[in-house]
Parts: C-alpha cells; structure tokens; sequence
C-alpha cells in the first residue's frame, strides 16, 4: 500500500526530511536565519537540481552549516565571504551531477561523439 501512496504523492521520507530542515532553518537566529532562506531561494532557483532526496541533502548540509556557525557565533561574511553568488555557486558545485544543466552538458557531448563517430 506505500507503494502506491508514494507513487501518487511522492517519497514521504524526503518531505518530512524537508519539513525538519524548514523548522531548523525557522529556529536559527533572524540573521541566520534570512541568509540561509536568501541562499535556499538562490539555490531553487539557479541550482537545477533534478532529485528530490538531493536537493533535500543539499538543504541538510546548507542547514548544518549555518547551525555550526550559529553555535560558534561565525559572523555571517565569514561564511559568505564578500560574493554570496560566488558562495553559492561553489557550495552548488558539490550537488553537480544532480543538475538538469549537468544532465544535459552529458547529453549533448554524447551525441557530438555520436556523430562523429557515425562520420569516421
């Protein structure tokens, strides 16, 4: 019965995993707090991750991250640094193999070699 419940509605452990995240993100400290939602929005929307349990990962690892920092009392821009776009993008670069532009980077160098091989 799972089955088919999962089927319909989707892998229940990675949408309770994203509720858990949700609820450590609401409880860190405002600054914190703002920084990892402005990260989260950066990397939904520029990230093209294609799996749901590693897009749910990525937003754990995101979170303990920005838990440590809090307990350690890490300013902010020493997480950062002065470019959060660079920031982000580096900390993206971990998940690359679950990016749709990464599927489609294999893809296209799969059918180049494709046809050149049909050339020789």
């Amino acid at each position: 019965m799972t089955t088919i419940i999962e089927k319909i509605i989707g892998d229940l452990s990675e949408k309770k995993r994203w509720r858990e995240y949700k609820a450590r993100v609401k409880a860190m400290p405002a600054p914190y707090r703002a920084t990892t939602e402005a990260v989260e929005r950066y990397l939904m929307y520029f990230g093209g991750i294609t799996k749901g349990d590693v897009l749910v990962q990525m937003l754990e690892d995101l979170a303990d991250l920005f838990d440590g920092a809090v307990v350690d009392r890490t300013p902010i821009r020493a997480i950062v640094g002065e470019d959060p776009v660079e920031f982000v993008e580096t900390f993206l670069e971990n998940y690359d193999d679950s990016r749709w532009i990464s599927k489609e980077r294999r893809r296209l160098t799969e059918a180049v070699d494709r046809a050149v091989k049909e050339q020789s």
